[in-house]
Order: C-alpha cells, then structure tokens, then sequence
C-alpha cells in the first residue's frame, strides 16, 4: 500500500515515537466521525476526532481531541486553555496543522499547539484517528495519545 505525503508524515510520526500502529487507507470517507465509524465497524464514540480551534489573543492553534459522539463545550477548553477560542477555518487549519480538515490527524503537525484530550475516550479500548487524509486512519488508545501528543485530559463535553 502506498500512502500519500500526507499519510506517511503520520505514519513516520508514529514509528520515530515508537507506536507499531499502521496507518489504513479505506476505499471509503472517513472525513466524519460517522463515516469513520461506519468504515472500521465501530460505534462512532470510538472515534478520537480531531477539532482544531483558534485561540482568539495568541492566534494559535488549539487541537482538542474528542470522542466522534460527544459535541465540544468550547467555553471548558477556553477555560482549561486560558484564553478564549473560536471556529478554525479551512485555511488556518492547513496553514497550522499541515492537513485538510476531514483528515487531521491528532500528531504530526506543521506547528506545536495545546492539545486537549476528551476525559470520555479513556472508558474505551479501542479507538480510531484520523491519518492525514479523509480515508486514512490509524488505531490507538487514549493512553497511547496522551503520549503522543502530550495533551491534558479534562471534561469537554457539551451539556
């Protein structure tokens, strides 16, 4: 199987880092968490979505990844992050992360930003990430992302 650029950046993040995981390519989108889930046969909470918001005084990045079956309660990760955030657009999303929004993955990114990990994804064995294009993805655990991108638990769930 030959992966695109996109694809192998991830893939060569996780073997320099030590993770055996293989980066997948699917005949089908796995652009949203429902697709992604339909693709791999797993329920859509084992999906690690990433969600990339712009943090409104520093202008960076924030990536928060989250279980595809949870909606994000921004005002927890501007409270965790300390600063207010917004909506990323398609632009700043590839001019930060190096990936088009569809296919971002939680590592291997162009520039360094806060991460933030969703507390729930730890009640489950098995997830799902993207791989740096929407019908990529990659099989982890939420250990194995706290260690990949040293990002900080907390509650993010809306409601």
């Amino acid at each position: 199987m030959t992966l695109r650029d996109s694809e192998q950046s991830v893939q060569d993040f996780l073997r320099d880092k030590g993770f055996s995981t293989r980066v997948e390519k699917l005949p089908m989108s796995t652009r949203t968490a429902v697709e992604a889930a339909d693709a791999v046969g797993c329920s859509v909470a084992q999906i690690a979505k990433s969600l990339v918001f712009r943090a409104l005084d520093s202008d960076r990045a924030v990536l928060v990844i989250a279980s595809g079956a949870n909606r994000v309660d921004e005002s927890r990760v501007a409270q965790a992050l300390g600063e207010r955030i917004g909506k990323a657009d398609a632009t700043f999303v590839r001019e930060r992360t190096g990936f088009v929004i569809g296919g971002v993955p939680p590592v291997a990114h162009k520039t360094e930003c806060p991460v933030f990990i969703d507390r729930d994804l730890f009640a489950l064995d098995c997830l799902w990430a993207a791989a740096g294009t929407p019908n990529a993805i990659f099989r982890t655990t939420a250990d194995d992302l706290c260690d990949m991108t040293g990002g900080r638990v907390i509650d993010l769930k809306l409601g």
